[in-house]
């Protein structure tokens, strides 16, 4: 399995971006994907996720201003990103969770820089 991110970059606070993720590969159909992040020197934290049931969950941070989504028929997760803040900025990464075959996997990480 691969996951290969893109959508990431340079925004003002109060801007937007979108982040998309595509996944190929051995990938059952029950599963969850989800967005995580890494902060310089902070350890990586759950920002969304969306299973394929479509039940979705957010970090309190992100509540109201991010929204993730996804297609089942294209193995795809997006995160709409607004009113960014520079608290934001990290490397997100994009993730596959296969829970019915113990399986879990990253793809390569996307920069998201907010300027204040």
């Amino acid at each position: 399995v691969q996951l290969q991110a893109s959508g990431g970059g340079l925004v003002q606070a109060g801007g937007s971006l979108r982040l998309s993720c595509a996944a190929s590969g051995n990938i059952f159909s029950i599963n969850t994907m989800g967005w995580y992040r890494q902060a310089p020197e902070k350890q990586r934290e759950l920002v969304a996720t969306v299973t394929s049931g479509g039940r979705t969950n957010y970090a309190d941070a992100v509540k109201g201003r991010f929204t993730i989504s996804r297609d089942n028929a294209k193995n795809t997760v997006s995160l709409q990103m607004n009113s960014l803040k520079p608290e934001d900025s990290a490397v997100y990464y994009c993730n596959l969770d296969q829970h019915l075959s113990s399986t879990n996997y990253w793809g390569q990480g996307t920069l998201v820089t907010v300027s204040s």
